[in-house]
Formats: structure tokens, sequence, C-alpha cells
């Protein structure tokens, strides 16, 4: 099962990702290279009016070999932020997925990368000079197009060569190995097709010289596209095409030919045979350095995340210290949490609490709760309640006393209502049956919340608590609990 990740060439389907992005980030790119040329040239053209500069044949301004191949360079290399713009306005995604899979250049990597492109495109060049001196065409086949022009020329030669050329050859590859891959791979997930139609672009790109030509273009295209993939960057397509241009152009720049339109397009035969096996060559050695360095090659989902906007705090995401464990630091000491009971907590006047006498508690007979600690009252206006507070926590309530309703008056028990016949001895009941259903006493309006339990043993429900007197036995239903002194 390979490692989980994003591949290179999927960089560009990111959560934002719609099917017209891709396609509206290449009009984008090209629009913008065509926009950056003609302002570029403007320029040139307005310098070349101030200056009087003289005109070639076709009519265009002639600043010399040096200027001329620079402003060629530069109209090139414009392409590189035109891409990063691309990226980042379009595709919403961090311009630096179109470098690696890291989210930027790597540049340690880019350096291995060069130290390898050097020797290769020195093989390139000995290879080539060897073959086509065997097979006879010597003649046709010249690395050196004219003669020494000398160390004043050649030093500034080189000095544009070495400041506008690697842009020049990364802007290149910026746009085919990088936006073109993953523009084509934002919708398949094979990489292959992607490295096909880049690569032919690519070698369409520098025009039709030779049939050799275009498949040497061709070849280094899938070559370089193949190694983007499995590298996860554009380093080494960067460091082999850098480095293949500055020399190229080194030599140029020796004999005086920098402004030849001679390209790789132009090579014979021989050129590009070596040239595709020096390619295929540097893509096996750069691979097996990739693997021996454990190179980073498959992107991280988070790289792809949302970008938060600028001011936002940060999310921290749930795992090892957060939340944090509640310890010394956390709830803060003293900043305020919680507040603190004092002056203005809780909020004085805003009704909370209640001021006594406001409503608050409700007076006697209003529902309101008993405090903590105490049972609720004898409902109030209930036959034969109770004169007097309610018990104390622990005792019952008391057996009602002569002259507070009970026992009733004449006409009671109602007639009928007594069965005839003494009662069994030994019954519970010690006095007459009432007929009809039995309700029991009304609750008081209100919530229902229970009292806590007071403190100390739970005294039994057929037992008197500790220190109640009991009922004499002629008073009847002696069993019915405990009672207080009369008039209690």
């Amino acid at each position: 099962m390979p490692p989980p990740g994003i591949a290179y060439h999927r960089l560009a389907r990111t959560a934002r990702h719609r099917w017209w992005r891709p396609v509206l980030g290449t009009l984008l790119v090209l629009g913008g290279l065509l926009a950056l040329n003609c302002l570029l040239f403007a320029v040139a053209e307005a310098v070349s009016l101030l200056t009087d500069a003289p005109r070639d044949a076709d009519g265009w301004y002639d600043f010399g070999p040096i200027p001329d191949t620079a402003l060629l360079v530069l109209s090139i290399a414009v392409a590189l932020p035109v891409v990063y713009f691309a990226a980042w306005a379009v595709q919403r995604r961090r311009p630096g997925t179109v470098s690696s899979v890291t989210g930027r250049l790597r540049w340690r990597w880019l350096g291995v990368c060069v130290l390898v492109a050097v020797p290769a495109v020195g093989a390139l060049l000995l290879g080539a000079s060897a073959l086509a001196a065997a097979t006879g065409a010597g003649d046709d086949f010249e690395l050196t197009l004219g003669g020494w022009v000398g160390w004043p020329v050649f030093l500034a030669g080189m000095a544009m060569v070495l400041l506008l050329v690697p842009f020049q050859a990364a802007a290149e590859e910026y746009v085919f190995r990088g936006w073109l891959i993953q523009a084509i791979g934002a919708f398949l997930r094979n990489p292959w097709p992607a490295i096909g139609v880049q690569a032919v672009l690519f070698a369409a790109a520098h025009g039709w010289g030779t049939t050799w030509g275009f498949a040497s273009l061709t070849v280094m295209g899938v070559v370089t596209g193949w190694l983007t993939v499995r590298t996860g960057g554009l380093e080494a397509a960067v460091a082999l095409h850098v480095v293949n241009n500055v020399v190229a152009f080194g030599f140029s720049a020796a004999t005086g030919t920098l402004e030849a339109d001679e390209t790789l397009a132009d090579a014979p035969w021989q050129l590009a045979v070596v040239d595709s096996v020096v390619s295929v060559g540097f893509a096996l050695v750069v691979l097996w350095l990739a693997g021996r360095r454990g190179l980073v090659t498959l992107a991280s989902p988070a790289l792809l995340a949302v970008p938060v906007p600028a001011g936002a705090p940060p999310v921290p995401a749930f795992g090892p210290g957060y939340p944090p464990a509640s310890g010394p630091g956390y709830p803060p000491a003293g900043g305020g949490y919680p507040p603190a009971f004092g002056p203005g907590y809780p909020p004085a006047g805003g009704g909370y609490p209640p001021a006594s006498g406001a409503g608050y508690p409700p007076a006697a007979g209003g529902g309101y709760p008993p405090v903590p600690g105490q049972p609720y009252p004898w409902p109030a206006g209930q036959q034969g309640a109770p004169v007097g507070p309610p018990p104390l926590p622990g005792q019952h309530y008391p057996w009602p006393v002569q002259g507070s309703g009970w026992p009733p008056g004449p006409g009671w028990p109602p007639p009928g209502s007594v069965p005839s016949g003494p009662m069994p001895r030994g019954s519970v009941l010690s006095g007459p049956v009432l007929s009809g259903p039995v309700s029991p006493d009304p609750m008081p309006p209100g919530p229902v919340s229970p009292a806590p339990m007071p403190p100390g043993p739970v005294p039994p429900v057929d037992g008197p608590a500790p220190g109640a007197p009991r009922r004499p036995a002629e008073a009847g239903n002696a069993d019915a609990g405990p009672d207080l002194p009369v008039g209690h």
C-alpha cells in the first residue's frame, strides 16, 4: 500500500477546486504572459526612440547582442510571477505548491540536483561531439560557431546569462512541468496524460527545426515531467534546464553568437540521441539519490487546507495539550475567571438576587418551597390543620388537637357510612371506616423540590422519634405515629 499523501500532479485539486479554475488559470497565464510581453517591448520601443537606436532589416530596434538577448530572455522569465499569481488568485491555493509537495522550493535538494546536472551536461557535449566525429558529421555539428570575443565582451555576456537565464529556464519549467501538469492532474489521477501533453507543448514552443530536434525536446519533456512527479517537485527539472541553458548561452557569449536563432529544435540526430540518453541517465541518478536521502515526494493533506484569513486567531487542533488539563495556569488565576463575589458580581440592582420584601421569598401560602433543612408546611386551609409551626426535622406532624376542626361536629359521620357490627379485634383501624374514595391531601402549588435529608440517623417509619411522647392508648389509633404534647 502506498504511503498516505497527495502526489505532485494533484496539488491543484484543493477543497476549493472547481472544473473551471484550471481552465481560467491557464487562460490567465497565457493572457498575463502576453500582456507583460507587450508592456516589456513597448518600453523597449520607447527607449529605442529616445536613444535613437539603430534598426535592423525588419525595422526592429537593435541595441546590440547582449541587450537584445537579455530582452528576449526576460520576456520568458516574466511567466514565473504570472504562474504564482494564477495559483493564488484563481485556484485559491498556496503558490508554493507549484514548486513542490512541501509548499516551497527545496533549495538544498535543488543544489544536489545541480551537482548532478553539471557533469550530465558535460557528458552531453562530449558525447555529441564524439558521435558526430565518428559518423562523419563534424562539419554539421559545431559547438563553437564563431571566434573568441575577448574577455570584456565575454564577461559582460556571462553576467547577463548568470543573472537572467536561470529565471528564464525556471519559468519554462514552472509553466510546462508545473502549471500544465497540475492543471491537467486536477482532473485525472493518472499523471501520464498530463506528462505527455505538456511534453508535446514544450517541444512545440521551441519551434520546428528538425524531426530529431522535436523528438529530443519531447523526450526531455517526458523525462523531466516524470521526474517532477516522482520527486514531488520541480527542483530536478529546473536544475537540468538551468545548467543546460547556462552552458549553451555561455558558449554563445564566448563566441559572439548570442543573437543566433538556433535551439535544440534544430539539433542533428547525433545531438538529439545523446541528449535523450543523458536525460534518462540524469533522471535515474536523481531518483536514486532521492531514495537514499528519504526525499518527501507526497504532500500532506494539511498543505491543501483553505488558508486562514489574515488576522484570524489560529484554531488549535484537538490532541495532546488541547484542551488544556485543569491545573496550574488553567483556569487562569487572578485573571477574572471565574469572577469573584464582590463589587459588581453578582450584578447589583439588576434583579439578581431579588431583595427581600419585593416578592421574594413569597408570602406564606404562596407555594414557595421551604428553605433547605425544613419540611413542607401543613397545607393551608386544610381541615384539621395544626396550630403552630411545622415539626422539626426527624419528627412527624402532630395529631389534630381539640378546637382545630377535629373531631367534626354533629352529622359526622354521614348516615350509612359506618359498617354494621363491631370491627374485628386487632384491626388496624380503631374507628369507623369512611365510605367513598380516599383522596390524598392536596399538594401546595408550584414546583416541588425535595428538601435535603437532615444530618444524623433516620428514625424508623413505624416507631416514634427519639424523645417524642406517645399518644395514650385510649385516644385511639395508638400506632398512627408520635404526638407532640397537646397545646404545642
